[in-house]
């Protein structure tokens, strides 16, 4: 069985939900179950009510993974910034369900029909990415990525690191991150014996183009936006957010809540349907 959670229920969560349910494109082999309830929700109004139902369907979530109730969950958007106001101390979900699960060694991963991005840091704030880039966590976020491509078929991954800088800091002119920080690590993974095929540091500019084209199977990005802007530019529709390195699959959606047309019968399903496609595709291939 695949649990859904509720998200934020003023916003278009649940009417995505219940169209992929309803849309003959999932895997009738699972049970899909939706995880939580909030009948007072005003669409396009998100309060107190909504927030704390959101909260709850994530909890809830939890302890059905432990139990093994649910083989997976997909997690409906939730709105941050109000459920920080109501005891969500976390910056997104992704961060919520490593500490509920004791996981130190994750990574946020999007992918979609033309690319798949893993990101080194995520909900950052710009400035402080250069201080949060190390060897180390290159890494092992390069494991983690491609662990993932082999999970997904590709047997010998090709992966491109994206330098920090422009023109990947153009041999220290503009910024020495990829000299003393992201090349170190690239080396290291080449060597590690992992399987993979690691290039870079690449431009970012330009690794973006080869990879939609085929020439690479996914792409470690330095930090939120140098990622996320390409995959939504190529696959919003399509997109999936999976958190990798937990004991347990988590995918979603790669959408936020839209209370602006919560209730309207304009809301896509296609990545939710994506989401909980790949929920169940990981499920089957970890046996």
């Amino acid at each position: 069985m695949i649990g859904i959670t509720l998200g934020d229920a003023a916003g278009i969560g649940p009417e995505v939900t219940a169209a992929a349910l309803k849309s003959g494109q999932l895997d009738p082999a699972f049970e899909y179950r939706i995880i939580g309830s909030c009948p007072d929700a005003l669409l396009g109004h998100p309060d107190k009510t909504s927030a704390l139902a959101a909260i709850a369907s994530l909890e809830e979530s939890v302890g059905l993974l432990k139990t093994g109730e649910i083989a997976a969950v997909v997690t409906s958007p939730i709105s941050k910034d109000l459920l920080a106001g109501h005891g969500f101390d976390f910056p997104g979900q992704t961060e919520f369900y490593a500490e509920r699960f004791h996981c130190c060694h994750f990574e946020m991963c999007l992918t979609g029909p033309h690319l798949t991005v893993g990101l080194v840091t995520i909900h950052e704030p710009l400035r402080s990415v250069p201080d949060l880039l190390t060897t180390s966590e290159i890494i092992r976020h390069g494991h983690l990525l491609a662990d993932f491509c082999r999970r997904r078929g590709k047997a010998r991954p090709r992966i491109a690191v994206a330098g920090l800088n422009p023109h990947a800091g153009e041999n220290g002119r503009m910024g020495n991150e990829e000299i003393t920080i992201i090349q170190p690590a690239v080396s290291a993974l080449n060597l590690s014996g992992d399987g993979a095929v690691f290039s870079g540091p690449l431009p970012p500019d330009t690794l973006f183009f080869h990879a939609a084209r085929g020439q690479y199977d996914a792409v470690l990005c330095m930090y939120h936006d140098q990622g996320l802007i390409p995959l939504k530019l190529l696959d919003f529709d399509e997109a999936v957010n999976l958190t990798l390195g937990l004991p347990i699959i988590r995918t979603s959606p790669d959408h936020g809540t839209a209370f602006d047309i919560a209730g309207k019968g304009i809301a896509s399903p296609t990545s939710m349907i994506a989401a909980i496609r790949l929920a169940a595709e990981l499920v089957q291939k970890a046996g």
